[in-house]
This record gives C-alpha cells, structure tokens and sequence, in this order.
C-alpha cells in the first residue's frame, strides 16, 4: 500500500473515530461501556532477515464491548508492501491481567487477505490471497485512553502499537 493509501484509509477512519464520540457508530447505538480505539503501527520487528521485507504501515478501528469481546478492521501494507487487510469478527480482551490494572491480554481471529503472487505461499492456508488470521498481543495502558502493545504475528514478527481510545 502506498503512503496516499495509508492516509486516506487513516484519514477515513479518524473521520470514523470522530464522529464516534456520539452513543452512535456509522447509524448503530453502541451498548454503555463500548470503547472504540484508533491503532496505528510504527514499527514491525522481523524474526529473521529477509532483503524484500518492507516497513509495515498499519491503521486500524477496534470495538471492545463491556463483556470484553473484541473485532475490529485493520488496513496494512504487509512484509512485502502488498496492500492488504484484517477483518476480525472474533476476539477477547482480558483486563488488569496479574492485577496489574493497566495491563492486558487480546486475541483475535479472523480473515486476512492481501499476500498474493509472489508471496502467497508467506502465509497458512492461503486461497487467492485470502487466508485465515489470528493474532495474540499484549497491551499496557499508559495514560487513560493510551496504551501501547505488542502484537506477535505467528513465526514471521511482533508489531509494536499506538492505541488511542476513541469513544
């Protein structure tokens, strides 16, 4: 994805994010203790070296609801600077984590789609560029509606996250 991409797909979702601080998102009412977060990555650590890695750059919208369930869409260019995509219907949060408050434990599940030729074979059960997603991360708040976190991406990386509550 190139950087005009990246910013448009930014660009539409903060105008998403901003227009979610009513009770309502895109027409729907959100249940009392829905949180919305903005995401951004600024940085992708590759377990090993590979010449046609590119920096991953990646947006994303995320809903936790009260009972701690999760999905979300994020838009990414991925290891190779393919455009590419992660729909998350399915997912948990698991809150002061050790009783530590502000940390946290997340997963999701869900349908990536965007390693294509020459790269289809870079991820499991790949079909014409779609192919089954799941993601673990680790998330500390640092300042009330902040926090950062550390997604690990199967054997291939961890992306480090900026999350910014949004509603």
């Amino acid at each position: 994805m190139n950087r005009s991409l990246t910013t448009t797909a930014g660009l539409i979702l903060a105008q998403i994010a901003i227009s979610a601080g009513a009770e309502t998102f895109a027409g729907f009412e959100l249940d009392p203790g829905t949180k919305l977060q903005l995401q951004v990555s600024p940085f992708t650590y590759h377990y090993s070296y590979d010449e046609k890695h590119r920096q991953v750059q990646m947006v994303g919208l995320e809903r936790e609801r009260a009972n701690g369930n999760l999905d979300g869409i994020t838009f990414f260019t991925n290891s190779f600077g393919q455009p590419s995509v992660y729909v998350y219907p399915w997912g948990g949060a698991y809150n002061d984590l050790g009783g530590v408050k502000a940390l946290s434990f997340k997963w999701t599940a869900g349908l990536l789609y965007g390693y294509v030729e020459p790269y289809q074979n870079k991820v499991p059960f790949n079909h014409n560029g779609f192919s089954p997603g799941a993601i673990v991360a680790l998330a500390y708040e640092f300042k009330p509606g902040w926090s950062a976190q550390i997604d690990l991406l199967g054997t291939a990386a961890m992306m480090f996250q900026l999350n910014m509550q949004i509603k």
